[in-house]
């Protein structure tokens, strides 16, 4: 049998996302872990920051520090929460961890990265030449990544996320962040279990013992 993965269906946008990024960063000490960009706030779902926006987001950011101790930054809260010029969108973001991967195998590097930029410095993450920036601070060639981000921006990154989304359905998630481990068989999927991230939300040193309990030796 195949080994293991654990399934990650997930949206750059999403603070809660945010907040299990410790157990992700757990988790790859354990098994593969495999990312599905969900594109929440993706197509006709992206959006403007407005003064409604912010009022809707921060007392779910301070419930998530709470409970996870991730840390929000000033330049996020007080910068781009406040930056009406700034548009939340997913799609750019998850082309970027697409193309990290296909490049590198470093999509949940940039995944990281981009929720620091996000959630702490108050960067805009949807726009090109960040994007660029961020890949070359972990280590890749700009003008690799800039190719590369071109070629899977527009179709091939919609295509990701409705295939995201058929595996969100198909797992009977819930929204992001949605974790399932998987292990396919000679005719496809032959073990889906999925995660419950609540009760492992602020615990990653407990959580990557579980994962190794539930994976074996």
């Amino acid at each position: 049998m195949p080994a293991m993965r654990l399934d990650y269906v997930y949206d750059p946008l999403c603070g809660w996302c945010y907040g299990a990024a410790p157990l992700v960063a757990a988790a790859r000490k354990v098994l593969p872990v495999v990312l599905h960009g969900g594109g929440m706030m993706a197509g006709a779902q992206r959006q403007p920051v407005t003064p409604r926006l912010r009022d809707y987001v921060m007392p779910h950011d301070r419930r998530i520090a709470q409970l996870t101790g991730q840390p929000f930054g000033h330049a996020y809260t007080e910068g781009l929460l406040r930056d009406h010029g700034a548009v939340l969108d997913s799609a750019p973001p998850i082309t970027a961890v697409l193309a990290a991967e296909q490049l590198a195998g470093r999509g949940a590097d940039m995944l990281a990265r981009v929720q620091v930029a996000h959630y702490q410095q108050g960067r805009r993450i949807a726009e090109a030449e960040l994007l660029q920036t961020l890949a070359v601070e972990l280590g890749l060639d700009g003008e690799a990544f800039a190719t590369c981000f071109a070629a899977l921006s527009g179709a091939p990154t919609q295509a990701h996320i409705e295939a995201s989304r058929h595996l969100l359905a198909e797992v009977g998630g819930g929204g992001f962040p949605t974790l399932v481990l998987a292990q396919d068989g000679p005719d496809g999927p032959a073990r889906r279990e999925r995660v419950d991230v609540g009760a492992h939300l602020g615990q990653p040193e407990a959580f990557e013992r579980w994962l190794r309990e539930r994976v074996g030796p």
